[in-house]
This record gives C-alpha cells, structure tokens and sequence, in this order.
C-alpha cells in the first residue's frame, strides 16, 4: 500500500486546549494498537471484532465507531506497515464472494510491536519487547540486552524511552523508526531524558550511606 503525503500516526495527538487530554482519534488508534498486540483471537481482531471490543470498553454501540476504525486501519496503520493482514475468517452468512474470500483479521508488524512498546495502556509490555528484539539487526542488538535489563528493574524509564523515540517519529523529528536506534534522539533537546542521566551519573557516585538516604529521600516524595 502506498502511504499518503498526509497520512500521520496520531497516538499522541491532543487537544490544543487540553495539551493532557488525547483526541478521540489518538485514543481509538492507542486502542486498536492495544488491541493487535494482546493475545486476542482472530474474531476480535477484524475489524468489527475490534470495533465491538473497542466500543463494549466505552459503553457506546460498536456501529458509531466502525467508521473511525475502518479509516485508521485502511488509511493509516496498514498503509505505513504498523499492522498487517495475518488471515482471513470464513463467513457463513452474507454474499457467496464474501463468504468465499472470508473477513480479514490483522496482527501487529515488527515497527507496530515497537509503537505498541511506547503506548501506556498496553500490558505485555515485556513478551513484546522480546518478541522485537528477537528479529533485531545488528544495530539493534547494541540496545537489546542494556533494554532488556533495564526493563527488568525500572519499567517505567524503559518504556518512556520507548515513548519518547515513538512520538519523536509522530511529530517528524526523525523519519524512519526502523531500524530502532536511538542515536536518533541526540539531536532533539528532552529535559527530562538529560535530568534521569544526572541522577543515575550522580547516584552511582555516592557512597552506600548516601544512597540509602537519596533512596529514602525519593521515597518520601513519590
């Protein structure tokens, strides 16, 4: 599929009013990512199968955003190679050329499991970053077991790494997110990324009784 000039991932879109509030359309392509990358069966990953799913978590009918979830699979996710086409369910019911080709179901491609990786909502979080890392290049490799391990002890600064390279690709920042490097995010200034690395430079240098005491410290404001 050719991808479209215009065509743009808006997981982290907001409100120009709201900066911490998502737009509809950032939270029902959060969604359907989610979705693709748990362990669903093929039924709830077609596209009425996620629109149901979708719509049963909201308490709305799944016909009112059947549309949305056609135009961002068709439009958007399958186009730039986030999802792909993983098989096709018989139908027992409907026109004989329907029933012959059967309705598609989709799975997450390799770059989907990576954008899966930058989204809060999602929950298997750790069998997806083995599952990316297990096809990784050469490059990749470099950040694999440093993740890896990390990811194991502090998730949460794993993961906003993962965020902050996702949306960096979201607002044009940098062009391609595969293959996965992180030299990529030199360039573009993050306060918070530069704060993390002062603490950890500053923490390895204290002495036992210091950290304990920093520890003790964190412990009391968070």
């Amino acid at each position: 599929m050719k991808v479209k000039s215009d065509t743009k991932l808006s997981i982290f879109d907001t409100f120009k009013t709201k900066e911490n509030s998502l737009t509809g359309e950032a939270i029902r392509q959060r969604s359907i990512i989610r979705i693709l990358s748990s362990q669903a069966n093929p039924a709830e990953r077609t596209r009425t199968g996620i629109s149901q799913k979708i719509a049963k978590g909201q308490g709305i009918v799944w016909k009112n955003i059947y549309s949305g979830i056609f135009r961002d699979l068709d439009e958007i996710l399958l186009p730039m190679g986030i999802a792909e086409e993983h098989g096709r369910l018989p139908l027992k019911r409907g026109p004989k050329a329907l029933q012959e080709k059967g309705i598609p179901f989709y799975h997450l491609t390799r770059k989907g499991i990576l954008i899966a990786l930058s989204i809060k909502e999602v929950e298997n979080k750790e069998k997806l970053l083995a599952e990316f890392f297990s096809n990784a290049d050469s490059k990749e490799k470099e950040f694999a077991k440093i993740l890896t391990n990390l990811s194991k002890s502090s998730p949460n600064f794993t993961y906003s790494i993962f965020q902050k390279y996702v949306k960096a690709f979201c607002d044009d920042k940098i062009k391609d997110l595969l293959p996965f490097d992180l030299a990529k995010l030199q360039s573009i200034p993050d306060e918070s990324l530069t704060i993390q690395k002062e603490i950890l430079q500053a923490f390895l240098k204290l002495s036992k009784q210091e950290k304990e005491d920093a520890i003790r410290f964190l412990n009391e404001i968070t």
